[in-house]
């Protein structure tokens, strides 16, 4: 089995990609132990020392290590292992009974901005969300409230220096250019 890494915009994230699907409808991220229980993959992985959080794509992992000095000239030969004993072994990625993430019901939006929030999904999806997943991350809706799209970062994304500029620069302009009472863009 052959195992490539991509570098992410985040320093403290490398992309993996297996050469097979990982999640082939949801997505996963783990940022503690107790979180990664649900997924044997994510399990293994937490135990390589140094790492901190794992976010699983359609066909990518994403690592990301610990801020405690942690190298990943030792950190990524170790999680390579993980992965590729984990798929070599035949076992789910996701416990029994586990899924992937599902988009939660916890959205916030006014039912009259429900044909804005739409466009934003829309958009989200068809030119955000590839674009993101290209560099081992994700980002999904969480709100609309006078004129502020609330975002949640995920994967590589989530506390990458550049998540910023991403928002601001490219996200909240390809929003206001298709809607423009979009005043701002935020992170959650």
């Amino acid at each position: 089995m052959f195992i490539q890494t991509e570098a992410t915009p985040n320093p403290a994230t490398l992309k993996f990609l297996p050469g097979r699907v990982v999640l082939p409808e949801s997505t996963f991220e783990a940022r503690d132990p107790e979180a990664a229980a649900r997924s044997p993959l994510a399990a293994a992985l937490f135990t390589v020392p140094g790492v901190a959080g794992v976010y699983f794509g359609h066909d990518f992992i994403s690592v990301t290590k610990a801020e405690d000095g942690s190298e990943w000239a030792q950190v990524k030969p170790a999680v390579l292992g993980a992965i590729m004993e984990h798929f070599q072994s035949g076992v789910p990625v996701m416990a029994e009974g586990s899924h992937g993430e599902i988009e939660p019901s916890d959205e916030f939006y006014d039912e009259a901005d429900h044909d804005t929030v739409v466009t934003i999904k829309d958009l989200l999806e068809t030119r955000v969300r590839p674009a993101v997943a290209g560099d081992g991350g994700d980002i999904t809706f969480r709100g609309y409230k006078e004129g502020v799209v609330y975002l949640e970062m995920k994967g590589a994304c989530s506390g990458c220096p550049s998540s910023t500029a991403t928002l601001r620069h490219g996200v909240q302009n390809l929003f206001r250019h298709f809607l423009p009472e979009i005043r701002e863009v935020q992170a959650i």
